[in-house]
């Protein structure tokens, strides 16, 4: 039997998503939304977490969450549609070298199939995930 992927040209990716400023559940609806539209089809959602800021102190509690998607994209593809997605919403600057921020939202590529790419602002899989319980617990709970 040839795997349906292969078929279909549709490649599983496991999305994060965080946000701990303005309305944050409308926030991950939005986000949903976009995705939804620009990226493909929602296959599955994790519950939302309240999880404190990682990386940097903030009042702003987070809300994360994960979702698997099906997608046509390549990874780059992905990559600038998850970064278009944010700048719609709101977000004015990515994090660098470890300075992290408050923002609207944030969309993590965490994993695509079982690919492995490292190329400058490409890494995949995502290379701190296994240190944030705020991304393992969401994504297992969704992890098939």
């Amino acid at each position: 039997m040839i795997d349906q992927k292969i078929n279909t040209g549709l490649h599983t990716i496991y999305l994060g998503l965080g946000s701990n400023i303005g309305n944050r559940k409308r926030n991950m609806r939005d986000a949903i939304q976009y995705l939804e539209s620009i990226v493909g089809t929602l296959v599955r959602q994790s519950d939302l977490f309240e999880t404190e800021p990682w990386g940097f102190d903030s009042p702003n509690l987070f809300i994360n969450m994960c979702v698997c998607m099906e997608t046509p994209l390549s990874p780059r593809q992905l990559l600038e549609a998850t970064q278009s997605i944010e700048k719609k919403m709101g977000r004015t600057s990515k994090s660098e070298a470890g300075e992290y921020a408050d923002r609207i939202i944030d969309i993590d590529i965490l994993i695509y199939d079982d690919l492995k790419i490292n190329d400058g602002d490409l890494v995949i899989p995502h290379p701190l995930m296994h240190e944030r319980d705020f991304v393992m617990i969401p994504l297992r709970q969704i992890l098939e």
